[in-house]
């Protein structure tokens, strides 16, 4: 057990949620993709080889169907494991049919995900491994471009940069585009803008801007498994979870820069995702006539820093994907 490779058990647990979330492509409401994708996830969850707890989910208990924090997942087997799961990143791509929506989940041994505890907003830099060592958060956007720049051996007008389209981004956007450099723009998604970002190849260089805190301790796995530099700032974004975290936090803590190693800090670490609606990366969930249904997921174990890029083709049965052993659980709650 000490070798298994648990990614590729993840795998599964991502391709039934993208599997259960793709009927409810494009049909406006990403909450039903969302809650079979939760349902699906749970119930192959449970077959996993491990003792999971769910350190980032969709928060308490009374919140059910979603997956909670503290819900205790897996076969009851070691190792035992902290969970970060996000069934639809990104439900509204997901309603409307837009690219990069994905499920996604990221383990590492148990008290090793740093918990973001009051905090929901995180400003966020991410880039690729070659850049790693060259970024510094509280440093300008300006002199961080020109430091991935010289990282990279390229001219700042050649990298593009992942923001978040929101209105809190109007500043950061403006600067970015001042410096020279690109912007792509997106509605959501940013566990799949750090992917990019860190990914050799896909054609983004940074994410920057603040998304949300739980959302930045999954990419962080990803991150840490790719080799890549990540860091963090807690970046509260309304009234309430200022005062919340003022009252917990003394001032250091508040400004504190987090790191890859903060974030997750065991080297036996595993992310992965399934695409639901496809992307310059992935390619979205696909009925094909004669083969079933494809999906397209990403595999990625940062000890041996194994990469796999998987493509699967499914029976349309609920056996076939979910397994027997969950398949009454999984049939009476996608389709509930």
């Amino acid at each position: 057990m000490k070798d298994r490779n648990l990614g590729m058990d993840l795998v599964r647990v991502t391709e039934a949620a993208a599997l259960s979330a793709a009927p409810h492509m494009g049909r406006g409401d990403g909450v039903a993709g969302d809650r079979a994708a939760v349902n699906a996830m749970r119930a192959v969850l449970d077959t996993v080889p491990m003792t999971g707890t769910v350190v980032i989910g969709e928060g308490e208990k009374d919140e059910a169907p979603m997956l909670f924090n503290g819900e205790e997942v897996g076969a009851e087997t070691s190792p035992a494991m902290d969970l970060a799961v996000d069934p639809v990143e990104g439900t509204r791509l997901l309603a409307l049919g837009q690219p990069n929506a994905i499920a996604v989940i990221a383990a590492a041994p148990r008290g090793s995900m740093w918990s973001p505890g009051s905090s929901f907003y995180m400003n966020k830099l991410v880039v690729g491994d070659e850049a790693r060592d060259a970024i510094d958060i509280t440093s300008s956007v300006s002199e961080n471009l020109h430091r991935v720049g010289e990282a990279l051996e390229r001219p700042v007008e050649q990298l593009t940069v992942f923001v978040l389209d929101k209105p809190r981004h109007r500043e950061l956007v403006r600067e970015v585009r001042e410096a020279g450099a690109r912007v792509t723009l997106h509605t959501d998604g940013d566990v799949m803008g750090a992917l990019l970002a860190a990914y050799p190849g896909t054609g983004v260089d940074l994410l920057m801007g603040i998304g949300g805190t739980p959302e930045g301790v999954i990419a962080a796995v990803a991150v840490k498994a790719l080799g890549a530099g990540m860091q963090g700032m807690r970046a509260p974004q309304r009234d309430d979870e200022r005062a919340r975290l003022d009252a917990e936090l003394d001032p250091d803590e508040m400004t504190r820069v987090l790191d890859v190693d903060d974030l997750v800090a065991a080297e036996d670490a595993f992310f992965a995702a399934t695409a639901i609606t496809g992307g310059v990366f992935l390619e979205g969930v696909r009925y094909d006539r004669g083969l079933g249904v494809t999906t397209e997921s990403l595999a990625i174990r940062a000890r041996s820093g194994s990469i796999r890029l998987i493509r699967g083709t499914h029976r349309l049965d609920a056996e076939h994907i979910f397994g027997s052993g969950s398949l009454d659980q999984v049939v009476e709650a996608v389709t509930d």
